[in-house]
């Protein structure tokens, strides 16, 4: 994968087993703007959930996330970190796989530092996950005159 400079780049200790899915840390250029995005569920534009199922709300909570980076001018490898909250980490492991590929369709091979919480509840009925992200939206470059 091509990084750009302003890219948020992983670290993770040499010698450490490699993680799976996520960064240990996250480092940020110096110059840039930290963007805090409010806990997204897995609504569309007119606040329904895209349906019962944790995956298919997994993705859409996800591209509402990269949503407001964009809107900010910023894109998901700008992403440093997420707080994945979700009512039933059984059903969060058992769908591992296909919230990996749902990930992966969003964010490409992006892995910001990460946390997973079980949650009683959230705040919208019948939402079965919640994240949250902190990115750093790079400074704004002014073109060179010739």
């Amino acid at each position: 994968m091509n990084r750009d400079a302003d890219d948020l780049q992983p670290v993770n200790p040499e010698t450490w087993h490699r993680p799976s899915g996520y960064s240990n840390g996250m480092l940020a250029p110096a110059a840039g703007q930290i963007l805090f995005v409010a806990g997204q569920v897995g609504w569309d534009e007119d606040e329904r959930l895209v349906g019962a199922g944790l995956v298919n709300q997994f993705e859409q909570a996800l591209e509402n996330v990269v949503a407001v980076v964009k809107e900010a001018g910023g894109r998901p490898s700008h992403i440093g970190r997420f707080t994945v909250f979700v009512v039933d980490r059984h059903e969060y492991v058992a769908a591992r796989s296909e919230i990996g590929e749902a990930y992966r369709r969003v964010m490409g091979r992006h892995f910001p530092a990460m946390a997973l919480l079980e949650v009683q509840a959230l705040l919208e009925p019948g939402a079965r996950v919640e994240i949250e992200a902190t990115a750093v939206i790079p400074a704004k470059r002014e073109k060179r005159k010739s």
